[in-house]
């Protein structure tokens, strides 16, 4: 049996669902022709910063007010250069050659989190060829007189801000953290998100006991992280226009099956690949193959959403009668 596996993200019609999520790996033109040959159908760029766009900004601005007020210390401190990945001019031109390197769509990216002049970027990103652009919003809400309706008020006027500008699609990858998840979902895509990327990992900082210095911490996925998108994208599946992607948590076609079952249209990868290489998306690929033809299913179509709430034999697994039966039915090792 012939098994299809096409899926449509963003109004865009891929190979199959595997992506590769916004890292590093991602940017390297090797290496994202590597993972072509293995078979993603799409690969998502790493973001660029907002701060990386005003320290673009504040250094121009440095050269032409060079020595109009001299002091012995500097004025201000600009973040050095190499602390980025590159800059907004290499960021453009390395989409541009991604795009003569590859056929697969390419996704740009840009993390962000205030309603600034940066937003142009998002248009030049489409002018150097991207095919659709990732809204990765990373907002921490520290002050505490802003409110919840504040913190979603920002997070939908940027949206509809960058989706002004450009004219491809637009994903918007959000964190879990919402108190009324599902209704945010139907307001990002009312303010125009095409598609949802659930969800950001957001990095914690840790102190380092010997400096006194508060530092981040980078840890891989691990198959665990997949509980959260797969819970979201089963309740949001057929609730709301935009597509679904599932970020974190995908090491292997079981995580993929799962997360396609609960109505995502894409699973996105990227800790695996640093864990195992690049060759084992083409591993997943064929395994997620193999599973339709052992279920015999024709195609990841016919597969999508068919766990979703809404169409789940027992929806409550997905809210809170699934909390009740996992603590009651919790049996422990003895001690």
């Amino acid at each position: 049996m012939s098994v299809d596996l096409s899926t449509t993200y963003l109004g865009m019609n891929l190979a199959n669902p595997v992506v590769v999520s916004a890292c590093p790996m991602s940017a390297e033109l090797d290496q994202l022709q590597r993972l072509e040959e293995a078979g993603v159908s799409a690969a998502v760029f790493p973001s660029l910063f907002e701060e990386q766009i005003e320290h673009e900004g504040d250094e121009l601005s440095r050269v032409y007010d060079f020595h109009t007020d001299s002091f012995a210390e500097s004025l201000t401190y600009f973040p050095d250069q190499k602390d980025f990945h590159t800059g907004p001019g290499e960021y453009l031109e390395t989409i541009a050659a991604a795009k003569k390197a590859v056929r697969i769509p390419i996704i740009a990216s840009l993390n962000g989190s205030s309603h600034g002049g940066w937003i142009r970027y998002a248009k030049m990103m489409q002018d150097a060829g991207a095919d659709a652009l990732e809204l990765n919003i990373y907002f921490v809400a520290a002050d505490p007189d802003m409110t919840g309706r504040g913190v979603e008020s920002r997070y939908l006027e940027l949206v509809s801000a960058v989706k002004e500008s450009i004219s491809i699609p637009l994903a918007v990858k959000i964190g879990p953290y919402f108190s009324a998840m599902a209704n945010m979902g139907v307001q990002l895509s009312d303010a125009g998100a095409d598609g949802l990327v659930l969800f950001n990992r957001f990095f914690q900082p840790d102190i380092d006991l010997e400096t006194l210095e508060a530092r981040p911490q980078l840890h891989l996925s691990t198959p665990s992280e997949l509980m959260i998108p797969l819970r979201w994208i089963a309740i949001l599946h057929g609730r709301i226009r935009a597509s679904l992607a599932a970020s974190g948590g995908i090491h292997d076609a079981t995580g993929l099956v799962k997360i396609l079952l609960a109505g995502a249209d894409v699973g996105m990868i990227a800790s695996v690949l640093y864990r195992k290489g690049v060759a084992e998306a083409g591993r997943i690929l064929a395994d997620l193959r193999h599973w339709l033809e052992d279920h015999e299913y024709e195609s990841v179509e016919q597969l999508k959403g068919s766990m979703s709430l809404e169409n789940s034999p027992d929806p409550t697994a997905f809210q809170r009668g699934n909390y009740m039966k996992t603590l009651t039915s919790y049996v422990g090792k003895d001690i």
